[in-house]
């Protein structure tokens, strides 16, 4: 079992409402290593600082959207195996798919309960124990 205060999280949304609503949730999770980013670009500087386990993206940002994220981390040797969840409100089927073929480790629809984003979570990593 993997403690949760061991993997270093992203979160990546140009809402600072959903970085809020997610941090909280992580840390009732029991994360404590925890980093916000408005956007793809301000991402990819903070990965390129930071050893990051895990991504929680948004798919709909204005200067890059997920898809482009996702494809640039997996571009890049330094973080090709990140564990990368994509978080959208529009999981169409092409968008599925398409993050797929890219590389995405799972999905988080929006709305999410703290009991949706945990099992999304051990879905990549397996059991979490709190700390």
């Amino acid at each position: 079992m993997i403690a949760a205060s061991s993997i270093t999280v992203l979160l990546v949304d140009d809402q600072t409402s959903i970085r809020a609503l997610l941090r909280n949730n992580l840390i009732q999770l029991g994360f404590s290593q925890i980093y916000g980013a408005r956007g793809g670009a301000e991402a990819l500087a903070h990965l390129e600082q930071v050893p990051t386990q895990l991504v929680i993206s948004d798919f709909n940002m204005p200067d890059m959207d997920g898809l482009a994220l996702l494809r640039a981390v997996r571009a890049n040797p330094r973080t090709a195996k990140l564990a990368f969840i994509m978080l959208t409100g529009q999981a169409s089927r092409e968008l599925v798919q398409q993050a797929i073929a890219d590389g995405v480790n799972n999905f988080i629809a929006k709305p999410f309960t703290s009991a949706a984003l945990k099992s999304r979570i051990e879905a990549v990593f397996g059991a979490m124990a709190a700390s």
